[in-house]
């Protein structure tokens, strides 16, 4: 597309919607949202970039391949589950870690697995996403 509104109001665009995909992948274990909303939001916002300046130009600033991505992220929610199991709990179960105290409500915040699937299951939306919409762009 070569509207030069459309291009300057997509860089702004574009960092509004992946701050917000971070914030929807962050919110999502106490509330709605979550890695797969966050990652459907964070594609967006490659594709909104990619509508204003070109797949090629998109695909440089992402600077990695959204196929390595997906497949980090599978990697990524896998040792979610697999730390569960070397607890000695079965394969996925939520493993927290209380910083500054011994329960939700006393401590500081918390480390937990549910998160790292989350950004586990962000990744391989995100590369996903990006992979299918690439593929398409580049085929027409």
């Amino acid at each position: 597309m070569n509207s030069i509104i459309f291009t300057a109001a997509a860089r702004l665009l574009v960092a509004l919607l992946f701050v917000f995909s971070l914030f929807m992948l962050l919110r999502g274990h106490h509330l709605p949202g979550g890695g797969f909303i966050g990652g459907l939001i964070g594609a967006v916002a490659f594709i909104v970039y990619s509508l204003a300046a070109g797949p090629a130009e998109a695909r440089l600033a992402l600077r990695i391949s959204p196929e390595v991505i997906a497949m980090v992220g599978l990697g990524i929610a896998l040792l979610a589950g697999l730390f569960s199991f070397f607890m000695g709990d079965p394969f996925f179960t939520g493993q927290w870690y209380w910083v500054g105290g011994d329960s939700y409500e006393t401590s500081v915040f918390s480390i937990n697995t549910v998160l790292v699937f989350d950004i586990g299951v962000y990744l391989v939306v995100l590369g996903g996403i990006l992979s299918l919409t690439y593929a398409f762009e580049e085929e027409t």
